[in-house]
């Protein structure tokens, strides 16, 4: 499998549980970049009510271009692919979309602290969903739904069709 293997998707979609799982199956790292950055800014909740959501933006270009230097699996956060630069950078890996349904994600997101849909809730997670989603659907080279599936099922899914990809 060539690697790094790139997961994309909304907020709650299960990049991270299914990342690690990926991970783990195919004996590769495994690199969640929100995770990258609260190491080394701190919460990201913190960065965006101290520095704004610009700022941000601008660390996690530089902690997503250096994930994706790396063998490994990688998670994005939901608005990485934003960044035209990371867009490029995607134009030439195997990208997974992760996709879920409003009914599924409501109780993954439910007292979260995510600070996007802090206030406006699923409401505000419907709107900037349609707004990535055109984005996703153009760098994804596989594209599944998590709402209701195993993990392992979809990691299963996913090795098998990386494989058809190579």
């Amino acid at each position: 499998m060539s690697l790094p293997v790139v997961l994309i998707g909304p907020m709650g979609a299960g990049k991270t549980r299914i990342g690690s799982r990926l991970a783990r199956e195919v004996g590769a790292p495994f690199v969640d970049t929100d995770q990258r950055i609260v190491e080394r800014y701190g919460p990201i909740e913190e960065i965006f009510a101290r520095e704004g959501e610009p700022y941000f933006r601008v660390i996690e270009r530089e902690v997503v271009a250096e994930a994706l230097r790396e063998e490994a699996v990688v998670a994005l956060g939901g608005g990485a692919v934003l960044d035209p630069d990371t867009q490029d950078d995607l134009a030439t890996l195997p990208v997974v979309l992760l996709r879920v349904d409003e009914a599924a994600v409501a109780p993954r997101l439910a007292g979260g602290t995510r600070p996007l849909i802090a206030d406006g809730g699923l409401d505000r997670w419907r709107g900037i969903l349609a707004e990535r989603l055109p984005i996703y659907e153009a760098l994804a080279d596989i594209d599944l739904d998590t709402s209701r599936r195993p993990v392992a099922r979809i990691v299963a899914e996913i090795t098998g069709r990386l494989g058809a990809l190579a």
